[in-house]
């Protein structure tokens, strides 16, 4: 059963509707949502990185550069 505080309030004829969102997420996420999310997004592997790694390491460089990135993400939750 919905409470009076649940409901949006009463909407004027001619006005756009009142949108209210109850977001119960962490204040840090709330906060990177407001500047745009800057400096939480997920690093990707380079394809380039990649092959040049190949080229000049034969291929270990590669080993480390996926475990540099995908510990970046996972450090961050994403």
């Amino acid at each position: 059963m919905a409470t009076p505080q649940d409901q949006q309030p009463a909407q004027t004829y001619g006005q756009p509707p009142t949108i209210i969102i109850n977001n119960s997420s962490s204040a840090a996420a709330s906060a990177a949502a407001v500047i745009g999310g800057a400096g939480l997004r997920r690093r990707r592997q380079s394809l380039w990185a990649h092959f040049w790694l190949l080229m000049f390491t034969a291929g270990i460089g590669n080993v480390f550069y996926a475990m540099h990135v995908s510990r970046w993400n996972r450090d961050r939750g994403l």
